[in-house]
């Protein structure tokens, strides 16, 4: 499947605007792509009991998972930093659910993006 990058980076970054982050005042934007061509998005929801919020990026694969999309073939995240920053463990497993290698696109207010594999940023994936 051939991945526009930067419609997927462009998404990301647009529904980062929409995070919830009154916290840690860091809001954070992601797009997955499924196998049939659809782009679900997501953004981080901050909770006042820390432990219960939920980042951008399992946010978006959730989206995808609610209407029927359960392959997913890449992910771009945006973060408001100066360097891509790459997605936590958590998530890194969800997406590795759902994606045999994906494409991991990293996006940030610089200019620099960082592509990777999920295999190279997860690399021993828990599978059943």
């Amino acid at each position: 499947m051939n991945i526009d990058t930067k419609q997927l980076l462009s998404a990301a970054e647009a529904v980062s605007h929409a995070a919830y982050a009154p916290y840690s005042k860091f809001s954070v934007g992601a797009a997955v792509l499924a196998d049939d061509g659809r782009v679900f998005t997501g953004v981080n929801v901050e909770n006042a009991s820390y432990g219960l919020t939920i980042c951008a990026e399992r946010s978006a694969v959730f989206a995808a998972v609610a209407a029927g999309a359960t392959r997913l073939v890449a992910v771009a995240i945006y973060t408001p930093t100066p360097k891509p920053a790459s997605p936590c463990g958590a998530c890194r497993q969800v997406l590795a659910e759902f994606a045999e290698n994906m494409q991991v696109l990293l996006g940030c207010q610089g200019d620099e993006i960082a592509e990777y594999t999920l295999d190279e940023l997860l690399p021993e994936q828990f599978k059943l």
